[in-house]
């Protein structure tokens, strides 16, 4: 449950007590005035009436505090109820983003600049790229750091695209002057399965460098070609552990740490691991060894190998 829902739970249960306690105090006076006032009878009262008299004025009482039990109860399933549903719109907020990406300025590389206004929340992953008349965003204090230039994409379609293509798209455009990987891109979003894992890569790249985490400052140890050829194949773990080539502290740790507390970035990192593997299976075995190598290096390629490590897919 949330802060938020707690304190309005906490609330509520503390009002159903306050009332609780004034209708026990109204009881107890009521009580107290009929014996008070009442008029005595001749002789002692026999056991019967005693015993009546005292569950007369205990049954009330205990009728009260039940009742303030349940509405307890009720106090605190409402505001579960109210957190869940807060979640469950944040959740089809998320799902509605990834679905149809807003065209906005931002990096899908190694820089993004966080939206404003998001007042502290992880940002969320958006399409790579709006038009390139717009004006890009204003860059910022390292402008080697902006590798994006802001596009928009028509829906993709099913088209074939030649390797090198792919895997400049991988890359990522550097700004908004690189108009080679900018076409490589555009060419690239139109087929399905290459749109899915490079909106994929984005996304996780994007939440990485939220927390400052950007992959043009993670170079990764350089793994054999005949490695990535064992992953293409599907080996996983120890056989493939060169591919776990970055070590970098400060990344791991983050990347772990969201894993294991963010639900967003763990289903982001879990979409893109997923496609990319995929994308490894039927990409690698068209290419050389220097085109894999080349493929290795891609901003793409290094998220995949520092979440794989943290996910443990290298052993």
């Amino acid at each position: 449950m949330s802060l938020k829902a707690r304190i309005t739970s906490l609330a509520q249960r503390d009002a159903v007590t306050t009332v609780g306690l004034a209708v026990s105090a109204v009881w107890l006076l009521l009580v107290l005035l009929f014996w008070l006032l009442a008029p005595g009878g001749e002789g002692g009262a026999g056991g019967l009436a005693r015993l009546v008299g005292a569950v007369g004025v205990v049954m009330p009482l205990m009728m009260v505090w039940v009742a303030v039990a349940l509405a307890r109860s009720i106090a605190v399933l409402r505001a579960e109820a109210q957190d869940l549903r807060l979640r469950l719109t944040q959740l089809r907020e998320y799902a509605a983003t990834r679905g149809a990406p807003p065209a906005v300025a931002g990096e899908a590389t190694g820089r993004v600049v966080p939206a404003q206004g998001a007042q502290g929340q992880t940002p969320q992953p958006s399409a790579p790229l709006p038009p390139p008349q717009q004006t890009p965003a204003a860059p910022r204090p390292r402008p080697a750091d902006q590798r994006q230039a802001a596009m928009r994409f028509d829906a993709p379609e099913s088209v074939q695209v030649d390797p090198g293509t792919l895997i400049r798209a991988l890359d990522f455009p550097d700004g908004p002057d690189d108009h080679e990987a900018i076409a490589a891109l555009r060419m690239a979003l139109k087929d399905l399965d290459n749109s899915r894992v490079l909106r994929a890569a984005q996304d996780v790249v994007t939440l990485l460098a939220a927390q400052s985490v950007y992959m043009d400052d993670l170079p990764p140890d350089p793994a054999p070609a005949a490695v990535w050829r064992r992953l293409a194949d599907g080996a996983r773990g120890s056989a493939v552990a060169a591919l776990g080539g970055i070590h970098d502290e400060l990344a791991l740790d983050v990347a772990s740490s969201l894993l294991r507390g963010d639900e967003i970035f763990r289903d982001a990192a879990h979409h893109f691991l997923r496609h990319f593997d995929a994308m490894v299976c039927r990409l690698v075995p068209q290419l050389d060894d220097a085109q894999v190598a080349v493929l290795a290096q891609t901003r793409s390629a290094r998220a995949f190998m520092l979440l794989g490590r943290v996910a443990g897919i290298f052993g």
